[in-house]
Parts: structure tokens; C-alpha cells; sequence
């Protein structure tokens, strides 16, 4: 079984996805459940979970809506500000609904470091718990000393990091984020994405060899319980095709047990986001 942890859909509209800029010129156009069913149809991808990429509770209810015309679709990460004083009112409104598994605030675009850990941000965290709802953590490499202190706060919240945290793949920089990286690790209700990588790396000149030290850090840190498969598609395309994206995550795992490398694929994101 391959369950993708982590993809997008949207209505593309330059305005509200501006930062689709022009050198991702290749993604500025709809995606939708019609044109990833056939890719995953050839990847032998069973289903998939849709994470938001616009912050509006309008956005939380499209993913819904398509979650619930295409079975495929086993779960959405949508998004509620959690800051705002009806944060309690949004999460019971979504609370009944059996697709919504999560919450996602695009916090890589905030200009605070420390974002994580305004108070009114943290409150809003705070009441997840409630609702046995899992966040997932969207940062850069700069942002995660204020991330090990974030998941600190909540040991009994289940988190996840996007994408490994987008480490500087193009540059090679490797050792401030690894050092961070093993630290956030050390807690166990943090979990970790092996996605989002082909497109930190250069676009058109990526080898697997210059991802797998990232990949190892990442496998040995957090441990192959704690590592869950995800394609990043569309934005993926930028950097290569579907076939790629999951061959760089298989490929890299095949020395591990049956077991270890079906729960990367699938199993581990079918029991963090209960689907």
C-alpha cells in the first residue's frame, strides 16, 4: 500500500498563488482530482492526503469538498489562523467532519523567526489537542531552534515536519540544519516527511546522490516509525515527474525490512493522520 502524505490541489489564480512565480511557470494552472488519478494510477498510489496551500477557511472547505467526491482522497490537512479569538468555534465546526485530519499554517512565509511561539499562536495549538487533530509544521531551516522549542511546549500534540524543513539542497548546506534537525527528532511525538526535495535542490540538475545525505540524516534521526512518504505534487513538476519523486524515496529505502519500508510508503501516514 502507497499512501502520499502530502499534496496539493488548487484553482490557480495568479493573485491568490503568487508565489507560483515565473520559473515555476510549469504549475500555474488548476490541478484537481482528474489529473492526479491517472499519475497515480501508473505509480501504483493508493490514496493521498491533500494539505492546504492558500490560508483561508475557504480553502479548508474546498479540500473538504473534493476529499468527499474522490474516495482516493483519504484526508485533508486544511487550515483555521489560529490566533484568531474563534479559533475554538472553527475547530468544532471542522471537528465532525471524518476527512479533516489536520491543520497547517504556512509559517515558512512569516517574517518572525519565532512565530511558532507568539503566545496567541501557541494558545490557538494549544486546543488541538481537544480534537485529536495533528499539525503539520511548514518551515524553513531558519526556523527550527523556534520549532524545537515549539514542540516542546505540546509533548502530547502530534506534529509532523513538511519536507524535512526544506533544507538548502542547492547550496549544500547541510550541518546547521542536521544539528536541529537530531535535536526535534529526540521527541517523539514529531514525525517527519521525506518530501518537498527535488524542488530544494537545482530544478534541472538534482542527482539522488545529493539528496540521500539529507534523506540518511532524516531516516536516522526520526527513525523509520517516524518517517511517512509524500510527493509534494503539483509543485513537484517543477523538478521532475511523479515517477521520480517516488523512485528517489523507494529507491533509498529498498535495504530496509519489508515491514520498515511499508510503513514509510504507507502505514505510518495511515496512523498519524488516522485515515
Amino acid at each position: 500500500m502507497i499512501i502520499d502524505s502530502h499534496q496539493h490541489f488548487w484553482k490557480y489564480n495568479p493573485k491568490k498563488h503568487a508565489w507560483i512565480d515565473d520559473s515555476m511557470s510549469v504549475i500555474q494552472r488548476d490541478f484537481l482530482p482528474s489529473d492526479l488519478q491517472p499519475v497515480y494510477a501508473e505509480n501504483g498510489v493508493d490514496g493521498c492526503v491533500a494539505v492546504q496551500a492558500d490560508q483561508t477557511l475557504e480553502e479548508t472547505d474546498f479540500l473538504l469538498e473534493l476529499a468527499h467526491k474522490n474516495d482516493f482522497i483519504k484526508g485533508v490537512v486544511g487550515w483555521i489562523d489560529f490566533r484568531s479569538v474563534a479559533v475554538e468555534h472553527d475547530l468544532e465546526k471542522y471537528a465532525s467532519d471524518k476527512k479533516l485530519k489536520g491543520y497547517r499554517h504556512i509559517v515558512q512565509g512569516e517574517e518572525d523567526h519565532n512565530f511558532l511561539l507568539q503566545p496567541d499562536f501557541s494558545n490557538g495549538i494549544s486546543k488541538l489537542e481537544k480534537y485529536n487533530t495533528v499539525y503539520d509544521i511548514l518551515i524553513f531551516p531558519h526556523q527550527l531552534g523556534a520549532t524545537l522549542e515549539f514542540v516542546k511546549k505540546f509533548p502530547n500534540q502530534k506534529f509532523v515536519i513538511d519536507h524535512m524543513a526544506k533544507p538548502y539542497i542547492k547550496n549544500g548546506y547541510y550541518e546547521g540544519w542536521a544539528v536541529l534537525m537530531k535535536e526535534i527528532a529526540k521527541y517523539e511525538n514529531v514525525s517527519c516527511k521525506l518530501s518537498g526535495m527535488i524542488t530544494e535542490a537545482d530544478y534541472h540538475h538534482w542527482t539522488p546522490e545529493q539528496i540521500h545525505p539529507y534523506m540518511e540524516l532524516v531516516l536516522s534521526s526520526f527513525g523509520p516509525d517516524r518517517c511517512m512518504y509524500g510527493s509534494d505534487w503539483p509543485v513537484c513538476l517543477i523538478a521532475g515527474n511523479y515517477s521520480q519523486v517516488l523512485q528517489l524515496t523507494t529507491n533509498y529505502i529498498n535495504t530496509l525490512s519489508a515491514t520498515e519500508q511499508n510503513a514509510i510508503m504507507g502505514q505510518n501516514a495511515v496512523t498519524f493522520y488516522d485515515l
